[in-house]
């Protein structure tokens, strides 16, 4: 794609008129939002979920949870919003291509690149870098998010894989969704934990106090977690970890690093103590090393490995001693 080129989200008459029915008895017993994404095919369940929040989505003309259990007779009315179009310009940005063909992307995402344009980051982003890129990406993730499949964090580096049109887009999420990626992180924490292996189960979710921040949630609250982690080596007083998630919550290794093994990674501006570093750090030292799949349109196994970053290097060479 030319860099004079860019992508905008193109909104139909038929998005915004307001859809109306009534629950049948089949349907009774449904939380709404697994009712919304059933009916509503186009739309994700996370948009779905904003526009429940937004107020947009009413159950018996009152604003309703997405976890409303939905009886026989009950009126749904759905309003989406106009959305103002949102230009986004390729830019040209260098990438780290691992992978490529006419269906998905896998590249190395370098530590300190923000995956999508959001408030306080409008360019410079990895989705600019796609536009320049490619020459089509799939339109699933909206007018900001092209192509994104998942995410990584902005000082995370390492695998992403990113979906070049709406069949790989599906396919990729519904694996992601059903658990059928391997996807293996390094990791350096600020100590040496008390067990050299383990695995952390438990539920995730925001903070209560800091909406910024994730923590470990309970009493049925958050969303399951689950991380299978071993230690690889030590330096300085720090441990190498190798995680492997086989669920992929926000800031899932970093809460469970913090929260459950009792030391946050180097580097972590949110939940670390940068005072209080045994080692230095001049970024969160974590890295998506690992991710295998299978292609989403030609079921071939794939497997993919990130370089790890130079700062790993102490860790990494006691590792091999």
């Amino acid at each position: 794609m030319d860099a004079g080129k860019s992508f905008c989200h193109a909104t139909t008459r038929a998005e915004h008129a307001p859809v109306e029915w009534s629950i049948e008895p089949p349907d009774s017993g449904q939380r709404l939002d697994k009712h919304l994404a059933a009916r509503l095919g186009d739309l994700s369940r996370a948009r779905i979920q904003d526009l429940i929040r937004e107020g947009h989505i009413k159950l018996n003309d009152r604003p309703a949870k997405a976890s409303a259990a939905l009886k026989a007779g009950d009126a749904v009315r759905v309003v989406i919003p106009e959305v103002a179009p949102v230009e986004i310009v390729a830019q040209d940005i260098p990438l780290e291509v691992l992978f490529e063909d006419k269906d998905i992307l896998v590249l190395n995402k370098p530590p300190g690149l923000v995956v999508h344009p959001a408030a306080g980051n409008p360019d410079g982003t990895l989705v600019n870098a796609l536009l320049h890129h490619c020459d089509d990406l799939s339109g699933i993730g909206g007018e900001a998010r092209p192509g994104i499949v998942h995410r990584l964090d902005k000082d995370t580096s390492g695998c992403m894989v990113v979906a070049k049109n709406d069949i790989a887009h599906r396919r990729l999420t519904e694996a992601f969704s059903e658990r059928r990626l391997a996807k293996i992180y390094l990791a350096v924490i600020n100590g040496i934990p008390l067990e050299k292996h383990g695995r952390i189960e438990n539920r995730i979710g925001r903070h209560p106090v800091d909406r910024k921040r994730m923590a470990v949630l309970y009493d049925g609250a958050g969303k399951e977690a689950v991380t299978e982690w071993e230690q690889r080596s030590e330096h300085q007083g720090c441990a190498l970890i190798q995680c492997r998630l086989l669920t992929g919550r926000t800031h899932q290794i970093r809460v469970h690093m913090r929260e459950c093994l009792g030391h946050p990674i180097l580097g972590d501006p949110i939940y670390g103590h940068p005072s209080r570093q045994r080692a230095p750090a001049a970024r969160l030292m974590l890295h998506a090393w690992k991710l295998a799949f299978q292609h989403p349109i030609h079921d071939q196994p794939l497997s993919f490995e990130a370089r790890v970053p130079e700062e790993f290097a102490p860790w990494m060479r006691r590792n091999e001693s």
